[in-house]
């Protein structure tokens, strides 16, 4: 009986070029995105490479797709709302292959002041979390912590040695 595997493989249908294109408009239209997420829908909409740059460069003529506006709302929405460090956020725009200008644009989005900030309250709060250990064990589990976010190591040291960690 093969009925079960029939019913539950969900094929994308091709589109038209027209189609796709007005489905990206609206896919744009709903939240910022990088030229490599179209492409990579467009192809699984079956579509030829030259239809899928026919419609990227339409998409961004007509502004719905901008590079350097997704780097930007990409950096700025990890750091505040994940608390991502500059790593993370520079790695996860360059999987977004996004150019070197603008990754530098993006990472000019964070002040200073907030992400250090942003810094000493993640570790102050891991800091809490860990009870029970001694300082040396804390302060590394802390480090570990801000280095998987994302922070640079020299910076997540410094700010250790400047909060008061009780």
């Amino acid at each position: 009986m093969h009925w079960e595997a029939e019913g539950s493989s969900k094929k994308q249908k091709t589109l038209t070029p027209g189609q796709a294109k007005s489905r990206m408009m609206k896919y744009c239209a709903y939240q910022e995105r990088s030229q490599h997420e179209l492409r990579q829908k467009l192809y699984a909409f079956g579509l030829y490479s030259s239809e899928v740059e026919e419609i990227i460069v339409e998409l961004i003529e007509q502004n719905f797709v901008n590079e350097e506006r997704f780097a930007r709302a990409y950096a700025g929405g990890k750091f505040r709302m994940k608390q991502w460090g500059r790593h993370k956020i520079k790695q996860g725009l360059q999987q977004h292959r996004i150019s070197a200008y603008c990754l530098k644009v993006a990472m000019e989005e964070i002040s200073e002041e907030e992400y250090r900030a942003a810094l000493q309250a993640l570790l102050e709060k891991k800091w809490k979390s860990l009870k029970g250990q001694s300082p040396y064990i804390r302060k590394n589990k802390c480090a570990q912590y801000a280095m998987g976010k994302g922070f640079e190591g020299d910076l997540i040291w410094e700010v250790l040695k400047e909060i008061e960690l009780e």
